[in-house]
């Protein structure tokens, strides 16, 4: 999802081939005591005496930081949802303990602490909402002291202060928050795996946890072992991983990256340190997490896992290769980046950059001296796979076994069954993972079409079909949506066969590429042979005529150029907003050749200038170093789209542009649209997240977690994460900016824009080590363990001179300057148990 250690022109997306009232506290607070005999059971000033009467004020400081109140019989007091509550009390001599009881509001589990005290969650709600509880004590005397105490929820708030933007080696969070350090690149996933050295030596790296975690999922296990979506205690996470820092997995880096042959263990480990890991999360009690390193369940997934296609394209011509004749089975998985998850508990891992891991030699690029026909080196050519060597120049090294040799894509021989020139085909496809069976076969779904996937998310609503929509990470790429023939029922969701499921919803249906309008409308362009058109020529690019549906699945961009899609600017992750169906995609951003000042549109509306400093030593301070100009959209954008009727089915939408991305430094209007300051300013918006609706974060008014990919401004800030309150589309209105370029050129573009960002809406809520990329989050159902991923920390450093040496730096200052950076996940909590965020 960002540059990385290029080894021979890696590129991660950098790249274009397309051409509401209620009574006060207080007058609720004097209704209280004007009925305490009432209230006391006829106890009179004795039952008053047995109980604390102290009333306490609304919770939620300045900035509605966290305040957890505490709560005794007789008293008011208001919280936000979120939010732990305590109930307690003090007896007298002749009282003894009793027991807190719910009469009245919305249900709630209490947990007692001891026979005088309960605590519980307050409860997502919508308004403010009275809950009652009553504490019944029995006395020495044969009869029974009782109170009530009344607890005001008010709909969720942000409850923490934001993090400020820092350099630190450390994952930061709120104050009142708790980090632990999860699985990392390494950490043995088998019996009879040593611990990682960390040095470059360790190999096994298909029963190790890969390098650049990116997307995660938490999916929950009973105490049996079974599957427990309500599990909040053990669970299996299942990460991608989709790239490395390819110089601390060898002693002294890699060898032979630009010329000679590669060792073949360099290219194995490198090769297996890709693709997807299941690790079993425990909780010890008191969200204490670890992982179980030997546990049954834990999986690798890696470019080797034999893969099964399945859908339209299935055992299609383009699919075929020496390895599988019939094109229908394939080897791997390969730059594995965002995901999704289905109802019926599946994972799905996203192929994104794939396209650079394959060589072509020359002959087999130019058109005159390639055995390949003009579609073939037209399809090529659109995806991007055209390097000579590949990525990591896998298949130089010197053996002929072919899981090396299938990096090369040339065509040597006179049939596709002879060599491996489709073998670039079998990626870039949505791969499903039944996670709870190790010995399951990964599914390869055609339907859902081939491209730079960044993710996947599913929409499933009970009566409607299921919709599935997907970016493709490049620039001037495209959004998608996927249609199921059939119609959802939710019963599916707790099919054993969960496979089957699979091919049921997603190996039928259509496929959809988004055209934005100008006025915030938008239109869904059907992928479906017949209504496709050729693609026309462009340059010496001849025209592409589609013979099948297989052909435009194989081919979805050539389709979507076709069609007239709208180009966008990276089209990365895609959430749903679970309580308005609103989907959510990231732009991460672009640069000046990509959207220059005449081809901005009212979706990709910005092309401006965002000056990167630098905080090197000067040298000379009467000649400081001249910032770097960075034009184009350096910050991205966050669009949103709400389906017309809220069906996923719908081919029309309306949308807006959530959130513009922009330093708070920036004065201009025209750039810093959203009204960010310095306690939520962000750039590259990549990852996000709605909190689960099974907690009160992702209730009534859900809150979204954004991630970034940045690096507009890491010079003053490490990459970051943020959590929002969001709106919906609509909430904001027009724009029009005036957008400028490296020439002073100046143009207008028309927009629409959503409702600016404040302190009560948006807020950094964590700040990552050095160098690193904030990406893959999900939580318990409980919402009080937030998982989240950090990526390549440390990724500019050398083996000798680590940039970064995180994790070990978390809560050790005195690391070693050795030490090497690990990707890994983190689990977050809040100290007093709450829910994180509220």
């Amino acid at each position: 999802m960002t540059d990385r250690y290029l080894i021979t022109g890696y590129t991660d997306g950098d790249v274009d081939t397309n051409t509401s009232l209620v009574p006060s506290l207080e007058s609720l607070a004097a209704e209280r005591y004007s009925r305490r005999k009432t209230l006391m059971g006829g106890l009179g000033a004795t039952g008053m005496a047995v109980f604390g009467t102290t009333m306490l004020s609304a919770c939620g400081g300045s900035d509605d930081v966290d305040q957890s109140p505490v709560v005794t019989p007789g008293s008011v007091a208001a919280t936000s949802a979120g939010r732990i509550v305590t109930l307690t009390t003090t007896t007298a001599a002749d009282v003894l303990p009793g027991t807190w009881t719910q009469t009245s509001g919305p249900s709630v589990t209490l947990t007692t602490v001891d026979r005088t005290t309960a605590t519980f969650i307050a409860p997502a709600v919508a308004a403010a909402t009275d809950l009652v509880f009553t504490y019944n004590a029995p006395t020495q005397r044969g009869g029974t002291a009782t109170a009530s105490s009344t607890v005001r929820v008010n709909p969720a708030v942000l409850g923490f202060a934001a993090v400020p933007k820092n350099l630190n080696d450390v994952v930061t969070v709120p104050a009142g928050y708790t980090v632990t350090v999860m699985t990392r690149l390494g950490d043995p996933l088998a019996s009879g795996v040593s611990a990682y050295a960390n040095n470059g030596t360790d190999g096994d790296f298909d029963k190790r946890i890969g390098d650049h975690g990116d997307a995660l999922h938490f999916f929950g296990l009973s105490s049996a072992g079974a599957r427990d979506d309500n599990s909040n205690t053990r669970g299996l996470m299942v990460q991608n991983h989709e790239n490395l820092n390819v110089q601390y997995l060898h002693p002294n880096g890699p060898t032979n990256v630009t010329s000679g042959a590669r060792p073949q263990a360099e290219a194995l480990k490198e090769m297996m340190a890709h693709g997807v890991s299941v690790a079993e999360y425990v909780d010890a009690g008191g969200r204490k997490w670890s992982y179980v390193p030997t546990s049954s369940f834990n999986r690798r997934i890696t470019p080797a896992t034999v893969m099964q296609f399945s859908g339209p394209a299935a055992g299609n011509a383009q699919l075929r290769t020496v390895y599988s004749p019939d094109g229908t089975r394939g080897r791997g998985t390969i730059n594995n980046c965002a995901n999704g998850f289905t109802p019926w508990a599946t994972n799905l891992t996203a192929e994104e950059n794939w396209a650079g891991y394959f060589r072509r030699d020359a002959g087999d690029i130019a058109p005159a001296t390639s055995k390949r026909t003009a579609r073939e080196i037209t399809s090529l050519a659109r995806f991007g796979v055209t390097s000579t060597s590949g990525s990591y120049r896998w298949s130089f090294v010197a053996t002929t076994d072919t899981l090396y040799t299938r990096w090369n894509a040339t065509a040597t021989a006179d049939s596709a069954l002879q060599d491996f020139r489709n073998e670039p085909n079998q990626f870039g496809w949505v791969v499903e993972i039944d996670p709870y069976d190790p010995a399951s076969t990964p599914r390869k779904r055609t339907a859902l079409g081939r491209f730079g996937h960044e993710g996947a998310f599913v929409r499933a609503v009970s009566g409607k079909k299921v919709g599935v929509y997907m970016g493709d990470d490049a620039r001037n790429e495209y959004l998608y949506k996927f249609v199921s023939n059939a119609t959802y029922a939710s019963a599916d969701a707790g099919a054993t066969n969960r496979l089957a499921m699979g091919d049921k919803y997603f190996d039928a249906g259509t496929l959809y590429v988004a055209k934005f309008n100008a006025d915030g409308t938008g239109q869904w362009l059907p992928l479906v042979f017949g209504q496709v058109p050729a693609r026309p020529a462009s340059g010496s690019t001849p025209a592409y005529t589609f013979v099948d549906q297989a052909d435009i699945l194989i081919n979805t961009r050539l389709a979507a150029d076709a069609l007239g899609a709208t180009p966008m600017d990276r089209p990365e992750w895609t959430e749903g907003n679970p309580n308005t169906g609103e989907i959510y995609l990231t732009l991460t951003n672009t640069n000046a050749a990509s959207r220059p000042l005449n081809r901005t549109d009212a979706a990709n509306p910005r092309h401006y200038n965002d000056p990167k400093g630098s905080t090197a030593p000067v040298p000379d301070p009467a000649t400081p170093p001249q910032p770097t100009n960075q034009f184009g959209n350096p910050n991205g954008h966050i669009i949103r789209i709400r389906e017309a009727g809220d069906d996923t089915a719908s081919l029309t939408f309306r949308w807006d542009i959530y959130l513009f991305g922009a330093d708070s430094a920036q004065a201009d209007a025209n750039v810093n649209i959203s009204g960010l300051t310095a306690d939520n300013d962000f750039s590259s918006p990549d990852g996000l997240f709605f909190s689960r609706t099974s907690n009160a974060a992702g209730g009534v008014k859900p809150v979204l977690w954004i991630q970034t990919d940045d690096g507009a401004f890491t010079d003053r800030t490490n990459n970051q994460m943020l959590a929002a309150l969001p709106g919906s589309v609509g909430d904001g209105g027009a724009k029009t900016i005036t957008n400028r370029d490296s020439t002073g050129a100046t143009a207008t573009q028309a927009t629409i824009a959503g409702a600016a960002a404040s302190s009560a809406t948006l807020r950094r809520f964590l700040v990552g080590p050095s160098q690193c990329e904030i990406t893959g989050i999900d939580s318990t159902p409980d919402g009080r363990t937030l998982f989240v991923g950090i990526q390549h920390p440390g990724e500019d450093g050398t083996p000798s001179a680590p940039s970064s040496h995180w994790p070990d730096s978390q809560g050790n200052p005195a690391v070693g300057a050795t030490v090497r950076p690990r990707s890994a996940v983190v689990a977050i909590t809040k100290d007093d148990g709450g829910v994180i965020a509220l």
